[in-house]
């Protein structure tokens, strides 16, 4: 092989042993890979309705009319079934509107699609049972009677996962009591977001935030609640003119929006 490789042109050996690697490049490009490509999914306004339903039905005490919007946000992805190639990992690596992500990151449970929904709308529920646990004790903390005989069901339909948890808290406390003082939680603005909740009013992190801002702007919001610990992933790709407010706590979220609807300083990123 080198005695044949010695009386081609510098071109020629070039040419010839680039040839096993132009041939496992387009071996790589039809291959299916672990990742997942996702980006913006849509939002919902848990203050309105979604697919035609309201998000939040509260009874069990009077609920207020609210203006503006608490809009959780989401991501979709390619599915865990889906072939994922070299080039769609390259073009998602490309775009700003794109994250490529592991697949195992994004499906942990496995490739069964039926597994994955069930997986995510159980999340879903404890999701919401947390919500509203967090959201009550808030507000029985803050002196608003008749908390004990509220029940809140929720619907998002088929949305799975625990992200929209900070802002089905958020819904109730606007609809039971909105800023404490008559007026709206969201000072009549549209509020985006993201974060999961725990019944103690501890928010948690989530993915795809880069992504989530992106479909948040799109849908109107200016001002986007992100977890305090994802605010360098937050701003990566964060919208020109959209305000990133870091949360912690349900109450420090609360206090957060009555200081942004009273023009004062509001903690940022």
């Amino acid at each position: 092989m080198l005695s044949s490789l010695s009386r081609l042109t510098r071109p020629q050996a070039i040419a010839l042993c680039a040839l096993p690697v132009v041939a496992l490049l387009a071996v790589a490009g039809f291959a299916p890979l672990p990742f997942a490509v996702a980006q913006p999914g849509g939002t919902a306004d848990v203050l309105g309705k979604y697919e035609g339903k309201p998000v939040l039905k509260i009874t069990g005490a009077p609920t207020r009319d609210t203006k503006g919007e608490l809009r959780m946000t989401t991501i979709v992805a390619t599915g865990p079934q889906m072939d994922v190639r070299l080039g769609d990992v390259i073009d998602g690596w490309f775009r700003t509107d794109r994250a490529v992500m592991p697949k195992e990151a994004v499906y942990p449970v496995g490739d069964n699609e039926k597994e994955v929904e069930e997986h995510n709308l159980g999340d879903m529920k404890e999701s919401q049972d947390d919500a509203t646990k967090a959201a009550l004790a808030y507000l029985k903390a803050n002196g608003v009677d008749g908390t004990d005989k509220v029940k809140v069901d929720a619907d998002l339909g088929k949305i799975g996962g625990p992200s929209a948890g900070l802002f089905l808290s958020l819904g109730i406390i606007d609809k039971l009591d909105g800023d404490g003082s008559g007026g709206d939680l969201t000072g009549g603005r549209t509020i985006a977001g993201t974060g999961t909740i725990k019944a103690d009013g501890k928010v948690g992190p989530v993915g795809g935030v880069a992504m989530k801002t992106q479909g948040a702007w799109r849908d109107g919001a200016k001002v986007f609640l992100v977890p305090k610990a994802e605010c360098g992933d937050a701003q990566a790709e964060l919208p020109k003119g959209m305000k990133l407010i870091p949360i912690t706590t349900l109450s420090g979220t609360v206090d957060a929006l009555r200081a942004l609807e009273k023009g004062e300083k509001v903690p940022s990123c």
